[in-house]
């Protein structure tokens, strides 16, 4: 005869619903710290908000206004060439002719700024467009352009009520970047430096 069957062993112990609570909320949270970051991303990108430390001080142009076929002179007479292969970034300056004070202290912030480049100095330089008023800051990178109607022209809002907006014009001759009248100098050196950095 043959012996019967052990019994089967009793189901395994039921679940409490705390415990069942608990693994359901640890798993909620292992989901969350995946798809949370994922959809601040997305909302960031199609509305466009972006952290301020990726954001540059100055307006960036759109289009960017394109120099290149223009050839400036210097004040006296010698042309001065966009050439990009020397890789030198412009601080571009077109101020009013009765420009007087205002320039003379945007004259003196600016020449600051471009010492504080230290040993990138050299791969800027700084155009001012018409002879400075009496006063005014001369750095060694100082280029006084002749008049350049046709330059004048393509800065965007260049007869700014407010005063005299700055432009930054890449190695290639393209107006990348304005700043406003009153424009906070540290600002402009920031957004330079990061450019110099690229190059």
């Amino acid at each position: 005869m043959t012996e019967p069957l052990p019994p089967a062993s009793e189901p395994a112990a039921r679940v409490s619903d705390a415990q069942r609570n608990r693994n359901r909320l640890t798993l909620l949270l292992i989901a969350a710290f995946f798809f949370v970051p994922m959809l601040v991303a997305g909302v960031m990108r199609f509305t466009d908000r972006h952290p301020a430390i990726n954001r540059q001080h100055g307006e960036l142009l759109e289009p960017k206004p394109d120099l290149r076929e223009l050839a400036p002179s210097l004040i006296d007479g010698k042309p001065y060439p966009w050439n990009p292969g020397a890789r030198v970034w412009r601080i571009l300056v077109a101020p009013k002719p009765d420009c007087a004070q205002e320039c003379v202290a945007l004259s003196h912030e600016l020449d600051t700024v471009w010492q504080l480049f230290g040993k990138d100095a050299d791969q800027v330089d700084l155009l001012w467009l018409g002879e400075p008023p009496a006063g005014a800051a001369r750095p060694a990178s100082l280029r006084v352009l002749g008049p350049a109607p046709q330059l004048r022209e393509r800065l965007p809002r260049l007869d700014d009520p407010a005063g005299t907006p700055v432009y930054v014009v890449d190695p290639n001759g393209f107006v990348i970047l304005r700043y406003a009248p009153g424009f906070q100098p540290g600002g402009l050196r920031t957004d330079l430096s990061r450019l110099l950095k690229l190059m």
